[in-house]
């Protein structure tokens, strides 16, 4: 397993991580939960992602009676939550979402004791609080480093414009400013990563722990041909889900990638993580998985990355045509 270092920090997480979003507590149970947390640590895989919302706080239950369970040796790995959101759902009250000083603190506290640890080595915003100010959020997550609840704070899905306004808040009152993003990145999602953080990835470092590789699974050309039961799009409340990405125009793409993986001899899986992770801003790109061939096909991508030369990027941006245009300096 490669390892790399979270921005500029000096926290190794492994380049494939596993992450929790949708599949605990709703596509697997703890049995299920166990054997792949347990795979992917022996592995090599050292970072494991969750969130407050995530099954209303039922995923971080069930990751933490696994890290539990397992007992491994504290040091040895990753743990992540984030909050904004909540984990009540309709039923959250004011100030039980956001990014404010009251929830941050209230979130992280609820965090530490569903996933049953000490401290999370990653907290993050989940999304940019609009209502609340930017130096009020860098405070708190200052504060919660301090008070050792956590050991390194990031944002998910921010502005560029917002995490550098959060390094000016940081720089300006002495405090720590975030140290890693958490955006989406696949083929069909590169705007972020390739154009709009280019000079945060210059100027201040940022690390970056990529959501969403397979674009929901629907970059491993398991719905190429129809919505195969039980798996993500097949799953009530996730209409959204399907409403976006299961449209004609990208199947066809799949299509012609799972072509070009096929000549390549490896999974349309493979190719589009191995594609994330040769970029050299991301620092871990989270896998998602309901069964262990799944997730060991998907590891594979590990010695896929050498296949993808400059004319194999090349055919995938002529396939996908959505290379972002980068301004001239």
């Amino acid at each position: 397993m490669e390892y790399r270092r979270l921005g500029r920090s000096g926290l190794q997480v492994s380049v494939l991580s596993f992450g929790s979003w949708v599949s605990f507590s709703k596509q697997i149970n703890d049995k299920i939960a166990e054997d792949l947390m347990g795979y992917a640590y022996d592995q090599g895989i050292n970072f494991f992602d969750n969130a407050e919302v995530y099954a209303l706080g039922e995923s971080e239950k069930m990751m933490g009676r696994v890290l539990k369970k397992k007992k491994w040796d504290r040091s040895s790995f990753v743990v992540s939550s984030k909050a904004f959101w909540g984990w009540r759902g309709k039923d959250n009250k004011p100030n039980q979402t956001g990014c404010s000083r009251k929830h941050l603190t209230e979130a992280c506290n609820e965090a530490l004791q569903r996933l049953q640890v000490d401290y999370l080595d990653l907290y993050f915003c989940h999304r940019p609080d609009k209502n609340t100010p930017i130096e009020e959020t860098v405070w708190t997550m200052n504060n919660l480093i301090q008070q050792g609840k956590i050991l390194y704070w990031g944002t998910s899905e921010w502005s560029g414009v917002e995490i550098m306004e959060a390094h000016r808040v940081a720089e300006k009152n002495r405090l720590i400013g975030p140290t890693m993003e958490q955006p989406q990145y696949n083929m069909f999602e590169r705007e972020k990563m390739e154009k709009e953080y280019l000079d945060i990835f210059r100027t201040v470092g940022m690390g970056t722990t990529i959501w969403s590789p397979l674009a929901t699974g629907l970059l491993s050309g398991k719905y190429n041909d129809g919505i195969p039961k039980g798996s993500r799009f097949s799953l009530q409340g996730f209409d959204w889900l399907k409403d976006r990405w299961l449209t004609d125009e990208k199947l066809k793409k799949v299509k012609k990638l799972s072509a070009l993986a096929e000549k390549l001899g490896i999974s349309t899986a493979c190719l589009a993580i191995a594609w994330c992770i040769r970029n050299p801003n991301v620092s871990t790109a989270i896998l998602g998985a309901t069964k262990k061939q799944q997730l060991a096909e998907n590891l594979k991508a590990l010695d896929a990355v050498s296949l993808l030369t400059e004319d194999v990027m090349g055919k995938i941006d002529e396939i996908m045509k959505n290379k972002p245009v980068l301004p001239d300096y």
